[in-house]
């Protein structure tokens, strides 16, 4: 038996590369944008992943402004700073991010009622 066992191989891990902290499929940094249902028909529509240098206040300001609903940030001790906006803004939320934020963006939006996952990879 001794013999099996030194011939076969190591288990292989296909997600090693990803894992890793130096690769570059690590390095790309996702904004995603999710819905939570609260009660009801009542929804919350939360955005987190935007880059440290950005002013949340700043952005939840036009957000509300754009979208004529109400918000918040919240820090997470996990997550960092996370914008939180009342009802389903993640259409709204998606075009803002992607005609004035930054000319290279990518977008995960998270639909966790219905389990899909749209992923928006932008450039101006």
């Amino acid at each position: 038996m001794s013999e099996i066992e030194a011939e076969l191989p190591a288990a292989f891990d296909p997600f090693a590369e990803a894992n890793a902290e130096d690769s570059g499929a690590g390095a790309k940094e996702y904004v995603h944008v999710r819905i939570q249902q609260r009660n009801g028909r009542k929804s919350l529509t939360t955005v987190q992943g935007l880059k440290k240098e950005f002013s949340y206040n700043k952005i939840l300001k036009d957000l509300k402004k754009d979208f004529c609903c109400n918000g918040t940030v919240v820090e997470d001790p996990e997550l960092g700073q996370v914008i939180q906006l009342q009802g389903d803004q993640r259409k709204n939320v998606a075009n803002f991010l992607v005609q004035v934020m930054s000319p290279v963006i990518i977008l995960n939006l998270h639909n966790i009622l219905h389990r899909t996952e749209e992923k928006f990879i932008t450039s101006n």
